[in-house]
């Protein structure tokens, strides 16, 4: 029988209730259907389809496509050639994406179960069997190469660890896919996430990973992406349900879940690109690429369905000129609290490229990189680590001052309290203050420093807090290039050039 003959009919097939009421099977808590009528799911309708065997014959063309690749190139000298910033990008990604796979698991299989219509729970399920494999060969890939870098390993400890990165992703994630709602899922993962910023994490990455050799790591994230294209699609008819009958509400959860996603990505994949990336296989910079793939389609799109543009948009346009850059600028510093190498990448070609791409970069960080430079040309390296930690954002948990620039008079460095229940609360932007404000019963995690004080770290030290984290010296981050970039500047006086 040909398909359209009869997969209308078992895609829309769902029970008629007669021993049960509706709402103990599908209660309001878990399923958010709120102000939309019941029979409105009716019209819930995916723009890809696809059968279980058609699944499944897609599925194992790209398994074997993937693992070809690796088998080949396991025999070869490729990685050992591979830049050690670049390996770093590829830490990082492992680290923090590999586990937060597996959480995607749970967020499909619980649109699986509550979705409020039999084609949406249909769609969710190939969700979820998309994201086991994509935590799968995430966990294989660099389990091959832990003999030859223990920070590899971090692809499954990461996740277990109070690592203060990890934490942050952990905190974001948890109030995206498994706090919420089912209807709010839909919103914030497939259709927020995953159409706008899995774009800057897989397809960016792996034209810098083709330029930069690691065919083996190109070739997953390409893998996984094409599967992100078709579950994602389950937010779009929610989306459209959701702003018929509910528009206020539809406009917060993409406000709120494109902030939070912005400011992770600045610190997840934004030092990766415009730092760690080797100067010459760099196709765009960090702010091109978010201005090009995220920022212009995601507006056109939520425009598309009836909304509006974000409260913040102007001070996330101006973010993409400093977040990262900040960011970069204090995971260096606190290099030993990371799994990764963070690669310096302010050589005077590099710093070139950064003035050409981000004409106020000298303005605002050129002359702090110079106060490390000396201190490291003149051998004083005790100034270049840290002795404590910084204040972190009650919301995002990176630190306070990272959505701004010490020389910017419009967004400068400074925290944004909140003060609730006799307890002052810090936040490093307006957004992220009013973000946790309103949705604090489901995104309130506590920060690393409020569990240092509360006495949860112990001793209350550097070497306390990073045997918290779980990190040893074995793995512990310092700098890609063991401070090379910094030597062209020992025969010249470290100044900033306007």
């Amino acid at each position: 029988m040909a398909r359209e003959k009869w997969y209308d009919i078992v895609r829309d097939l769902d029970w008629t209730l007669s021993y049960v009421d509706y709402e103990a099977v599908f209660p309001e808590w878990m399923c958010g259907h709120g102000k939309i009528p019941r029979e409105a799911w009716a019209k819930w309708d995916e723009p890809y389809k696809v059968t279980y065997p058609e699944y499944v014959a897609t599925q194992r063309e790209k398994e074997t496509g993937a693992y070809s690749v690796k088998s080949v190139l396991q025999k070869s000298k490729v990685f050992d050639q591979l830049d050690e910033g670049w390996k770093s990008v590829a830490k990082v990604h492992f680290g923090a994406v590999s586990l937060i796979e597996d959480l995607a698991v749970y967020a499909e299989l619980r649109m699986a179960r509550f979705g409020l219509s039999p084609a949406w729970r249909n769609v969710a399920l190939f969700g979820a069997l998309d994201e086991t494999r994509h935590a799968q060969i995430s966990l294989f890939f660099p389990h091959e190469l832990i003999g030859k870098d223990p920070q590899y390993d971090w692809a499954h400890k990461a996740y277990q660890t109070n690592d203060w990165a990890i934490i942050a992703a952990r905190a974001t994630f948890d109030g995206m896919m498994i706090n919420p709602n089912v209807v709010d899922v839909a919103i914030q993962l497939p259709f927020t996430f995953e159409t706008g910023f899995t774009n800057v994490q897989f397809v960016a990455l792996s034209a810098d990973a083709l330029e930069s050799g690691d065919i083996n790591f190109a070739n997953m994230i390409s893998s996984i992406q094409t599967d992100e294209a078709r579950h994602s699609q389950q937010g779009g008819p929610t989306l459209e349900i959701l702003v018929e009958h509910d528009p206020k509400r539809a406009q917060w959860i993409i406000d709120k879940t494109f902030w939070v996603s912005a400011r992770l990505f600045s610190v997840l994949t934004g030092p990766g690109m415009d730092y760690y990336t080797p100067l010459e296989m760099r196709k765009q910079s960090y702010k091109e690429f978010m201005e090009e793939w995220i920022a212009e389609q995601f507006l056109d799109q939520i425009q598309d369905y009836g909304l509006k543009k974000p409260w913040y948009w102007d001070e996330f346009l101006a973010g993409l000129d400093t977040w990262h850059h900040s960011l970069h600028l204090g995971v260096w510093y606190w290099r030993p609290t990371v799994w990764w190498k963070p690669q310096g990448g302010v050589s005077p070609e590099e710093r070139d490229w950064l003035n050409e791409k981000y004409p106020d970069w000298e303005k605002n960080f050129g002359w702090i990189w110079d106060v490390i430079i000396e201190n490291v040309n003149s051998g004083r390296m005790e100034p270049t680590f840290p002795e404590t930690l910084p204040w972190l954002c009650n919301l995002c948990h990176l630190p306070i001052g990272t959505a701004a620039a010490p020389n910017n008079d419009k967004y400068p460095v400074r925290s944004y309290p909140l003060k609730h229940n006799g307890y002052t609360y810090h936040f490093c932007s307006r957004p992220c203050r009013q973000i946790w404000w309103e949705d604090r019963d489901t995104m309130h995690d506590p920060t690393v420093i409020e569990r240092l004080l509360a006495g949860e770290i112990q001793p209350p030290t550097v070497e306390g807090i990073l045997a918290w984290m779980g990190l040893t010296p074995d793995v512990m981050g310092d700098d890609a290039h063991n401070y090379s970039w910094a030597k062209p500047y020992a025969s010249q006086p470290t100044q900033s050039v306007a």
